[in-house]
């Protein structure tokens, strides 16, 4: 692992974990969750395996054992936001690629690394928003769809794209 990522998981650790917790988000670093009870609500973070950016996963499910869409029995203590049958993403940019992610590729000092973990924070209410937008009927209608193919897929959840300002 390189050092700006080290640096980069340090500053989001100082500053996001801790906001997060207090919102009842519990688990280690780089994966998240709370459960509410009728449902699991998961955060990953997600770094570019060329280096210098990461996205923030959003997922959630039921509070239950499940089959991901691999086939893969998963519990509900392990479950991550790419198990999800319902998850999208946060990053500051429209797109779908790594460039469009959270960077710090050019970020060379604690303070430069703390300012883009900052403003992960701005996303926070968005996030919540997000979490109250799933919806567990969704889910399961999601969740049978992925095993009977007669019935018709849900509509996906549009991610959300905040600028930076």
């Amino acid at each position: 692992m390189s050092d700006a990522r080290n640096q980069m998981i340090a500053a989001l650790k100082a500053a996001v974990l801790p906001a997060w917790r207090n919102r009842g988000f519990a688990g280690s670093f780089p994966h998240l969750r709370r459960d509410r009870g009728d449902q699991i609500d998961l955060i990953t973070f997600q770094f570019d395996r060329n280096g210098g950016g990461f996205v923030i996963e959003l997922g959630q499910c039921k509070p239950e054992d499940f089959t991901t869409t691999l086939g893969r029995l998963t519990s509900r203590e392990k479950v991550r936001a790419w198990d999800a049958p319902l998850r999208t993403r946060i990053q500051p940019q429209p797109g779908s690629s790594p460039q469009d992610w959270f960077r710090f590729r050019y970020a060379t000092t604690p303070d430069a690394f703390l300012e883009i973990a900052t403003s992960v924070l701005s996303f926070t209410e968005a996030i919540e928003n997000l979490f109250q937008r799933f919806d567990p009927e969704a889910v399961a209608a999601h969740e049978k769809q992925l095993f009977d193919p007669v019935t018709p897929p849900c509509p996906p959840v549009d991610p959300i794209q905040i600028p930076l300002l």
